[in-house]
């Protein structure tokens, strides 16, 4: 049961144009007991996050009018919805490439899956990044984050450097408050992918290098000093580098 107690279900919008697989994933969440809105295209799958936000978005790359890569680009630049920089995308492709898979990741997708997948590899990726984007438990509402000049809101999933807002996806959020929780300590890729990804992610190791990319363009827009050093060979750290 995916929705203990009086919690409303769940609402996932599944952005997909082949019959037979929008078919198999709406009735494989509906099973799950999850509220799913359909659309086939680009266009169609942007008017109806224009109405509402939905609580996760299953995003097939190859669809009529603008493809995947675009829907998720113009929702995390979206001005009218702040909801929308916040909303989870699991993307569907086809392309198994790491390049595609790079550009899913780089236009705003949180997680993705090649076709052919399996449904229980669907709805535990659906079931992590739900979770990822709650807000934090009663024991943590307070809890505040720093570091340098960079703030970390758990409660609210809110980040400042400074005084800018950084617009982060759900799994960047949680990538650079696992950074936070361990200011000048050296985590290993092992490590981070675990934490983040969870002991059970069968995709491409390469994701991990994306979203700390993605983080540094977010964190550095404004020319700020880089709090996120690779260490070689090794993983990553969050310090300032030493000045020479």
């Amino acid at each position: 049961m995916v929705n203990p107690g009086n919690q409303p279900p769940h609402r996932i919008l599944v952005v997909e144009d082949d019959p037979g697989v929008a078919a198999v994933v709406r009735r494989t969440l509906a099973f799950e007991g999850y509220r799913v809105q359909m659309a086939a295209s680009g266009p169609e799958a942007m008017r109806a996050l224009a109405v509402e936000i939905p609580d996760l978005m299953i995003l097939d790359v190859m669809i009529p009018g603008f493809d995947g890569f675009e829907v998720s680009r113009r929702l995390r630049e979206s001005e009218d919805h702040e909801s929308a920089a916040h909303l989870p995308i699991l993307m569907l492709t086809a392309r198994d490439a790491v390049s595609d898979r790079v550009k899913g990741l780089d236009s705003g997708a949180d997680d993705y899956l090649i076709k052919p997948f399996a449904l229980d590899e669907m709805l535990a990726r659906v079931r992590a990044l739900l979770r990822r984007s709650q807000p934090a438990e009663e024991g943590a509402r307070d809890q505040t984050l720093g570091f340098e000049d960079v703030t970390v809101d758990l409660p609210s999933r809110t980040t400042l450097r400074g005084e800018r807002r950084l617009d982060l996806t759900p799994r960047e959020f949680d990538l650079l408050a696992y950074f936070m929780r361990n200011p000048n300590i050296v985590l290993t890729r092992d490590q981070i992918m675990e934490r983040i990804w969870g002991n059970n992610y069968w995709g491409d190791s390469n994701v991990l290098e994306v979203f700390v990319a993605n983080l540094r363009r977010a964190l550095e827009a404004e020319n700020e000093a880089r709090i996120i050093q690779t260490v070689r060979g090794v993983g990553y750290v969050l310090r300032l580098a030493p000045e020479r």
